[in-house]
């Protein structure tokens, strides 16, 4: 009695293709970077340079530490919409104060008001239930209004940008052949910060259990307040330092300086293929998702696409790129 085998069908391509995306989600994102650098430099040659990338640099960093609080946020199924608030107010304080106090003093006023509103957000999502968006809504319209409170008793005072901040946000440093951005002094060991702390702390595993399932996190004993309190001051603190040195880089303090880069956060964050259900994610995505819309921006400048047209074909080309990320991940 002979047996016959059973030859196993060949796998289509496309379906491998999508298996190979979703075993390594960086991959389509390097590519779409890539497509969108070369596009640009056909557009226009030449532009693609050294002080082109030094440039992009610059302005993708204070995204990407945005970008990274909602990371974090969105692991545990939440979002973070007072993190620009938080940058305006920490920046703002600084440029004030930094006129009669000393830099230390003056960067502790400046980074009080994120640790409060940390604080806020995570008692209320932690211990009251509010729900994430409509908390840090909450805070981010009460800071905006103590803003300008606080903006009335200072405007005789002047504003000053420190030297350092000045430095580190426009500065760059001969380096190995290249003119190395000196804010890369601070994002490098922040990134590498909360890639480890998501990937190897017990903190970082939290996260990812709440957002995965936080009725079991809390049945296993997981005090889900305090996860929920210490997530949204670092996230705080974070936006803090984003806004002090963001200050730096634009060099004019004003009432919505960071206010533009929230949603482009949130963005980033999605594309860099983080779940707004939580559970999913990871920074090292994020970082590239900001690099992609800040390359992007400026693909939309040199085509002098009206302001209209510009933030259309934005959130066109956002939701598409989210969209086909998902079901890459999805179909795997």
């Amino acid at each position: 009695m002979s047996t016959t085998a059973i030859t196993p069908a060949p796998v289509p391509f496309g379906r491998r293709v999508k298996r190979f995306m979703a075993d390594r989600p960086l991959i389509p994102l390097i590519i779409l970077l890539v497509i969108l650098v070369m596009t640009l430099q056909i557009l226009r040659p030449g532009i693609v340079n050294e002080r082109w990338i030094a440039n992009t640099i610059k302005f993708a960093i204070p995204l990407a530490i945005l970008a990274g609080c909602q990371t974090m946020t969105m692991l545990t199924g939440g979002i973070d919409l007072s993190v620009g608030t938080v940058a305006t107010m920490s920046a703002f304080i600084m440029a004030t104060q930094i006129v009669s106090q000393d830099p230390a003093v003056a960067f502790l006023l400046a980074m009080m008001p994120a640790v409060l509103i940390g604080l806020v957000n995570g008692i209320g999502v932690g211990v009251f239930r509010v729900h994430p968006l409509i908390m840090t809504l909450g805070t981010s319209l009460i800071g905006t209004g103590c803003l300008q409170v606080y903006q009335r008793t200072v405007i005789a005072s002047g504003a000053k940008i420190p030297d350092f901040l000045a430095w580190l946000g426009t500065g760059v440093t001969p380096m190995l052949g290249f003119a190395l951005p000196n804010a890369l002094l601070l994002f490098l060991p922040l990134a590498a910060l909360i890639v480890f702390t998501l990937a190897r702390t017990g903190f970082g595993r939290l996260l990812y259990a709440v957002g995965d399932n936080e009725r079991a996190t809390r049945l296993s004993g997981v005090r889900y307040w305090q996860v929920m309190t210490a997530l949204y001051v670092t996230s705080s603190v974070l936006a803090g330092i984003t806004g002090l040195l963001y200050i730096g880089l634009i060099k004019a303090p004003s009432l919505s300086l960071a206010e533009p880069l929230v949603l482009p956060s949130v963005a980033a964050a999605v594309i860099g293929g983080t779940s707004i259900f939580g559970g999913r994610g990871g920074y090292t995505g994020t970082v590239i998702g900001a690099l992609i819309l800040t390359v992007l921006t400026t693909l939309l400048t040199i085509l002098q696409m009206p302001e209209g047209a510009r933030r259309i074909l934005f959130g066109l080309i956002v939701l598409f790129v989210t969209a086909a990320y998902l079901r890459i991940v999805e179909d795997k």
